[in-house]
């Protein structure tokens, strides 16, 4: 195929509610792509605000849905179709595809400062709805620590949960079992066409999938009924990968950061229901105090998983729960090191990555000792050096053979002590209502 498209259309979205199934369409210089998502045994909500506020949230699904399949052929002409797009939202989804899209256009080369416009069709747009909606809280499960301390922390708090995935995972599923939780689980195909159009040589590469997640379960907290939609996105994420050469900062983590965080419940006030409250009850943490908090929770260490390659839309790519040579899996372990054995460690994951000489240069990446840091969801770089200087006084763990190549570094002498506690200054966007019980917890 011709890598670079003349026209990208956004053709319409709609939802069955007979059977839950909801199909985007896109068309892409005559080639149609039909994506669908299936919410099981949703209900269809009985007041017309309700429905009207699903429908607006199911266009901005729409229109954020629309980076997986615009980026393989980087249109000129943005045709939004008849998507009501005002000025602000327009300036949303600029900033959202532009830096979305940061490491995709890093890895493969290309400029997008000036490509991508969105434009507003209209000045008028539906007003947001005033809702009736539960005190309860629809929580995104990923099958990682986050998202289980996230989910104890409220249920800690006496707060209702419901945890939902986007996806077939079994892990996740075992995770929510072992919590003694039903997990709904939001069935997402994306157009076969993409990977006919992949596999014919159009560009490909990461998308921050994380804000369709998000767009996925505003439908479906609206659909189901819960005013709380929750995820586990913490500090470390606002943190960029790696500055380019035009000063430009590239996050692998954009759209777990506070920006996207903030830019998107502007969104929801705006289009759809200041009643509904989205954000992260993890923003104040960073991944070591979150750690420290999982280490306890023994009950979990036998069915998570921090390794992507677990995650994917065609299922798991890998044996057991953990690949034990990439970023997350090294991350992993480098955090957990502080508050257990190696013995224990090992329990976890099969095996001791910091005792690896194969993995030296993976760990140089995540502390920043003259490497990239990887373009995965991992920790700071500050956080990782406090990590490995303080395994680096621990008899236990001193002398294995990563700690002992890196302990002696003067960035890692250098570095600040753990931190284990949540940062009282943080700016975050948890609401006062839950603030307030998580205190009184």
């Amino acid at each position: 195929m011709s890598r670079r498209a003349k026209c990208f259309r956004f053709v319409q979205c709609r939802y069955d509610p007979a059977s839950g199934r909801a199909v985007l369409a896109y068309d892409m210089d005559g080639q149609a792509l039909h994506e669908t998502l299936t919410f099981p045994w949703a209900p269809w909500p009985p007041d017309a605000s309700r429905q009207a506020a699903f429908f607006q949230a199911l266009e901005i699904l729409h229109l954020i849905a629309g980076i997986s399949y615009y980026k393989a052929g980087l249109a000129i002409d943005i045709n939004p179709g008849d998507s009501r797009i005002d000025k602000s939202q327009a300036g949303f989804l600029n900033e959202l595809y532009r830096r979305g899209l940061g490491e995709f256009a890093y890895v493969n080369q290309l400029d997008l400062s000036e490509l991508i416009t969105f434009k507003a069709t209209t000045d008028v747009v539906p007003p947001a709805m005033d809702l009736e909606l539960p005190e309860r809280a629809l929580v995104a499960m990923g099958g990682g620590k986050d998202s289980l301390v996230c989910l104890k922390m409220l249920r800690d708090a006496d707060i209702e949960i419901q945890p939902v995935c986007v996806g077939g995972s079994e892990l996740i599923a075992d995770t929510a079992k072992v919590a003694g939780l039903p997990l709904i689980r939001i069935q997402r195909k994306l157009s076969p066409v993409l990977a006919e159009m992949n596999a014919a040589g159009a560009w490909n590469g990461h998308v921050p999938v994380t804000a369709i997640n998000s767009a996925i379960l505003l439908c479906a907290g609206l659909l189901y009924g819960y005013r709380y939609i929750v995820f586990a996105n913490e500090s470390s994420a606002n943190e960029a990968t790696l500055i380019d050469s035009h000063g430009i900062e590239i996050n692998h983590q954009y759209s777990k950061s506070l920006a996207f965080e903030q830019a998107f419940r502007e969104l929801i006030r705006d289009r759809v229901s200041a009643s509904v409250e989205y954000f992260s009850m993890l923003r104040p943490y960073g991944e070591i105090a979150i750690t420290r908090q999982f280490a306890a929770m023994t009950e979990y260490h036998a069915v998570f998983s921090s390794c992507n390659r677990n995650f994917h839309q065609d299922g798991s790519r890998i044996e057991g729960r953990w690949c034990r040579d990439c970023p997350k899996c090294r991350f992993a372990a480098l955090a957990l090191a502080p508050f257990m054995s190696p013995e224990q460690l090992i329990g976890i994951q099969g095996d001791d990555l910091l005792d690896r000489q194969d993995q030296v240069l993976g760990y140089k990446q995540l502390c920043g000792l003259g490497e990239q840091k990887p373009f995965e969801c991992v920790g700071s770089i500050a956080e990782s050096r406090a990590a490995m200087k303080h395994l680096g006084a621990q008899p236990d763990w001193q002398d294995k053979t990563v700690v002992r190549a890196l302990a002696s570094h003067a960035e890692i002498m250098q570095a600040g002590a753990l931190e284990l506690h949540p940062d009282p200054t943080a700016v975050h966007c948890i609401p006062s209502a839950i603030l307030a019980k998580l205190n009184a917890a």
